[in-house]
């Protein structure tokens, strides 16, 4: 089996992986089934002078087969490990933001990142754990998320509290919040007043909480929280003018079994 190795990090090759696990014998239906519906989703503002963004997408949390989607997070099975699967993962992210505003002279857009890698959901009998570590495309830097999510039944609602942690890399959380010379030097000669700055690896501690609400017959009504406390790399960026991060989305759900 071919290693690929990125930045340090080993990951299993995904296109000979993926042939190679074509004759699992893992029992997938092939159709859709899980959640899909339409939400509104949240961020709260980071940078200074941005304002917090809402923006309406779709909303998917289920599997078709061996490929899944989880919010924002799109992938599939590859091989059964523990009481889940190895899988390959893409992450749909939101981090990316547009710093050309008059408070950032001479700064220019950050794209969104682009993580991909491997990761599993182990299903246990006290909760869930989410596991993922992700290259990204983008900046070159690598990500790890981990999550434990657990669940309460309210009557027909059903709640999930979650607690995690985020780590970025240097290259990762420099893309994003790091200020170059060269941007300094832009930002001042616009009548700016930012200096240069370089980020460092960030971990960032996370808790929120997931409801269900029934609607009707199989309609659902799916909220979500999330809250996040900054590291101290990236609250000591210049662009930035917030310590902690709020981010959310409340939304409409058809149920397909």
């Amino acid at each position: 089996m071919q290693i690929l190795r990125i930045n340090g990090w080993v990951a299993t090759g995904l296109g000979l992986t993926c042939c190679t696990l074509l004759h699992a014998q893992d029992a997938f239906v092939d159709r859709f089934v899980g959640d899909l519906g339409a939400a509104v989703y949240s961020t709260s503002a980071t940078v200074k002078s941005k304002e917090a963004s809402t923006t309406a997408l779709p909303y998917v949390y289920g599997d078709w087969g061996r490929y899944f989607a989880r919010v924002d997070t799109l992938g599939a099975k590859l091989l059964p490990v523990g009481m889940g699967h190895l899988e390959g993962v893409l992450r749909i992210s939101q981090e990316g933001y547009d710093t050309r505003t008059s408070a950032l002279k001479g700064i220019g857009q950050r794209s969104n990142p682009v993580p991909i890698g491997l990761g599993t959901f182990q299903r246990t009998s006290i909760g869930g754990v989410f596991v993922y570590a992700m290259h990204d495309l983008n900046s070159g830097g690598n990500a790890l998320d981990l999550t434990y999510g657990a669940r309460l039944d309210l009557g027909a609602v059903k709640m999930y509290p979650q607690a995690g942690l985020e780590y970025r890399s240097q290259a990762y959380v420099q893309h994003l919040y790091g200020v170059s010379s060269t941007e300094a030097a832009a930002s001042q000669a616009a009548g700016g007043r930012l200096a240069a700055y370089t980020a460092g690896a960030a971990t960032t501690p996370m808790v929120g909480l997931a409801i269900t609400v029934p609607l009707s017959g199989p309609w659902s009504l799916q909220l979500q929280w999330r809250h996040k406390w900054l590291d101290n790399t990236v609250k000591n960026s210049p662009l930035v003018g917030a310590l902690t991060q709020n981010t959310g989305f409340a939304g409409v759900s058809y149920e397909f079994k």
